[in-house]
């Protein structure tokens, strides 16, 4: 039986606890972002920090911490206090991909953050150079089935969305084609361009202008639906291959142990940002869809996507260049 001063004890905890969170936020939250100054996942960073802050009576500081394919934010954000005024824009990257690459983490994502929400995704498109003689991921796959070894993919490096949207690919279909690893994803846009690579696994924002200039061919979208900007690229499931879906999503999280009713209120405030026309719109045009979930959904869908793509990284035999 709990005596009196431990029920005292703990009557008293959950009363600070109400208390700080009525209060919430009293000061600046400093929202940790791991990629670097500049492009769409900025563009996504700085709506929802812009939004937040508004709604919440406080600044949302961004703190761009890039470095080590992001890891560094992740460790930086793993390390802070729970008391809700850190977050961190995490990713299928960092959260999901990191664990099964590098032989060595800082951190553990399922250990060490409190998912809030997830927030947005990014499609990604495959594309083919003009000279490819496939005018359908069907007609690809027979191909390269017909030449095993002859047509290769490129991608942004080891790990990355690109090569493992291509290692799906092979271990879906059973085809033989080679990775060709580049110094990011542009450049490898820019080798599909240029003839030196066949495909290219790649998101829609890099992918949709060269589309639209002819410069590149798409087959397939990678999701479950079709995009209103190249409404005619039909999605891999319709084209043959269902469960074939390579996006790149985002998240909103907090370090481990900070308290429920601040991951609720957050999780609210969160979902009101994708409630406005203007944030919306800005997501959107930055090459997002935006997204809304509750805390166990999100983490539910880590540990999913952890799941998938743990195993083609293990069957590629895949690590961290």
């Amino acid at each position: 039986m709990m005596n009196a001063s431990r029920i005292f004890t703990v009557a008293a905890l959950c009363l600070v606890s109400a208390a700080h969170a009525e209060t919430y936020p009293a000061k600046s939250i400093r929202f940790i972002v791991p990629f670097p100054p500049g492009g769409p996942t900025d563009v996504l960073a700085r709506v929802l920090g812009q939004k937040l802050s508004e709604q919440m009576g406080q600044p949302v500081v961004l703190d761009n911490r890039p470095g080590a394919g992001g890891n560094l934010g992740l460790e930086l954000a793993a390390k802070s206090a729970p008391d809700g005024y850190t977050l961190l824009l995490g990713a299928v990257g960092t959260l999901t991909i990191s664990p099964y690459l590098y032989a060595k983490l800082n951190y553990d994502p399922a250990r060490d953050f409190q998912p809030i929400s997830l927030v947005a995704s990014m499609p990604n498109v495959l594309l083919v150079h003009p000279s490819v003689p496939a005018k359908t991921l069907k007609e690809l796959v027979q191909l390269a089935k017909a030449s095993p070894g002859k047509l290769n993919f490129g991608s942004g490096g080891a790990g990355t969305s690109n090569h493992l949207g291509g290692e799906l690919l092979k271990s879906m279909t059973k085809i033989d084609i080679v990775h060709v690893p580049y110094k990011g994803a542009s450049q490898a846009m820019l080798g599909l361009i240029g003839g030196q690579i066949d495909i290219v696994v790649i998101g829609t924002p890099t992918a949709i202008p060269q589309i639209q200039a002819g410069k590149v061919r798409a087959l397939a979208v990678l999701s479950s639906s079709r995009l209103p900007a190249i409404a005619n690229v039909p999605t891999a499931g319709e084209a043959g291959f269902p469960g074939y879906e390579v996006t790149t999503w985002y998240g909103v999280l907090a370090p481990a142990g900070t308290s429920k009713d601040i991951v609720a209120r957050l999780n609210t405030e969160l979902a009101k940002v994708m409630t406005v026309p203007a944030s919306r719109d800005r997501i959107v045009g930055a090459g997002f869809d935006p997204m809304t979930s509750t805390p166990q959904q999100f983490a539910e869908f880590i540990k999913a996507e952890s799941v998938r793509w743990g195993k083609v990284i293990k069957d590629a035999g895949i690590r961290a260049e």
